[in-house]
């Protein structure tokens, strides 16, 4: 059986994105008092808690959609509800979301006629829901305390049944509500779950939220060297491999704003998944997208592709709004295996690209630098000349590979994803401690960092591969602080050259002697 997928919808403003990340408990989806931010369906794995009379918790798929008949400021209220559209059409279950303080309005009335011809009926007549039927359950929301009880139930004019008094923001009532998620899924037809998951889940969850008593990826980066053990490093990298088990290798397409990252999800998903504008700023949430790839040598990969909103100057940061979605966006980076970083072709590479590059060498995370709209630039330069331009500009990615692609023509889109999954592949080798050892034996005998004011010179007692994704080599030597940092850069080069990943970043740790692991000391 595959997972319920859960809709919830309904009119600008009533708090459907607050019970998004209050069902799903973490802030995928921005929340804001402006009307309309959401604009993409966004789709999370979640646990649906148990309920009570023995409802088990079971797996299921949250769907969040834009405000039906927002009036968008950027002219694309009918992107947002084909999006909705597809939303409805998709899921199992839906959750009408109303305003218990402000009870039915017209457009809430329109929502639910349109919910009528999609199928909807109240979720307490599952014997009368029909082959092709979808449990409606009304949710009002913001009933924050017992004074605005009352209003909920103005939603039994919608003819769904009774509503569920709840408060997204409080999490009041929110028992109520599973128990009626549980009990619409009883109530579905015959065979309505049966299949394995199609292309278009999300696979699984994102256990990055789980262990708490874990650093974050990238948060090892601000503490000392010896504050990060290896017990740590394997435990990160555990936990990333049930993600990968669940949703494949991800993917992030991240980019200044227009540089085309939502054009090119819809051309490898085949089928316009996300909202795309020549407006700056369509895309706001991270949408995760999940497909599976065709291998050039046979069978599939699964890959979950993360659309991310553009990113700007940080002093060209306006409202609430822009700020969250871009800190959304560098979050996609954190929690990629891979990035796909989209250069506009049509414009010179940029602060904002800089920007980007830094945060990406931050978490150490594999890229494909991806120059789009290649078709605008290749008349004025050969792909030589414009590889020898970013080699130039974009410092700090020299060893990552490039691809000239037209998102909007489909040109090269798949070969991206082709070089992406080599990379993830690159950076999940694991060398030997003796290969690793005799590679910085040969490495320093070439060339050792330079001796330090008292003639001292620097010693490599021992190396080890601590980890991988991203490949960690840990040295343990007499001096950290004779490996300064235009050595490590001309191992790191050399490192390259020596092993299996020479197009994934690596990183070094640096350690003195007496963090030495136990087995290594009594050699």
């Amino acid at each position: 059986m595959r997972r319920p997928r859960i809709a919830i919808v309904g009119r600008p403003n009533v708090g459907k994105s607050s019970l998004f990340n209050a069902l799903i408990r973490r802030p995928l989806a921005i929340v804001d008092d402006f009307a309309g931010v959401t604009r993409d369906r966004i789709a999370a794995a979640f646990r649906l808690p148990e309920g009570r009379d023995g409802q088990e918790e079971r797996p299921a798929v949250l769907i969040d959609t834009g405000g039906y008949g927002i009036d968008d400021v950027q002219d694309l209220t009918a992107d947002v509800e084909r999006q909705i559209a597809h939303g409805v059409a998709e899921a199992d279950v839906l959750l009408l979301v109303i305003d218990s303080r402000l009870g039915i309005v017209s457009l809430d009335e329109t929502v639910a006629q349109r919910l009528r011809e999609a199928g909807g009926v109240s979720w307490q007549d599952g014997d009368k829901m029909g082959p092709s039927g979808k449990p409606v359950i009304v949710v009002s929301n913001k009933v924050d305390d017992d004074r605005h009880e009352a209003g909920a139930w103005a939603g039994l004019e919608l003819g769904f049944g009774e509503p569920i008094p709840i408060s997204a923001k409080t999490r009041r009532n929110s028992g109520d509500l599973t128990v009626a998620i549980h009990t619409a899924i009883a109530a579905l037809p015959d065979g309505a779950l049966d299949g394995p998951e199609d292309g278009d889940d999300p696979l699984g969850e994102d256990l990055d939220h789980d262990d708490a008593d874990l650093p974050e990826a990238g948060e090892d980066d601000a503490m000392p060297e010896h504050a990060v053990g290896r017990p740590v490093l394997l435990a990160r990298e555990r936990r990333r491999e049930a993600v990968r088990e669940a949703e494949g290798v991800r993917i992030a397409i991240v980019g200044k704003r227009n540089a085309g990252k939502s054009t090119l999800v819809n051309a490898l998903a085949g089928q316009p998944r996300v909202i795309v504008s020549e407006k700056a700023g369509t895309t706001r949430d991270s949408v995760d997208v999940a497909m599976r790839f065709e291998l050039e040598g046979g069978g599939t990969q699964k890959v979950t592709l993360i659309d991310t909103a553009g990113v700007r100057k940080r002093k060209s940061l306006g409202e609430d709004l822009e700020y969250y979605a871009q800190h959304r966006s560098l979050r996609s980076v954190r929690r990629a295996d891979v990035c796909l970083l989209l250069i506009d072709a049509s414009l010179p590479v940029s602060q904002v690209d800089h920007q980007l590059v830094g945060e990406i060498q931050k978490h150490h995370v594999p890229t494909v630098v991806v120059v789009n709209k290649w078709d605008l630039a290749e008349k004025e330069h050969t792909t030589d000349e414009y590889g020898e331009y970013l080699i130039q500009t974009l410092r700090g990615l020299d060893f990552a590979p490039v691809v000239f692609t037209s998102a909007l023509k489909g040109d090269a889109v798949k070969e991206a994803i082709a070089v992406a999954l080599e990379l993830d592949d690159q950076a999940g080798q694991r060398v030997s401690t003796s290969e690793v050892n005799d590679v910085i034996e040969k490495i320093m005998s070439e060339r050792g960092p330079a001796t330090n004011k008292h003639g001292k010179r620097a010693k490599v007692y021992f190396a080890t591969q601590l980890a991988v994704r991203p490949p960690t080599l840990g040295l343990f030597v007499n001096d950290p602080d004779l490996f300064d940092p235009n050595y490590r850069r001309f191992l790191l080069n050399r490192l390259r050259d020596e092993m299996p990943y020479s197009e994934a970043p690596i990183k070094l740790l640096v350690r003195p002697r007496k963090s030495l692991p136990k087995e290594a000391r009594q050699n």
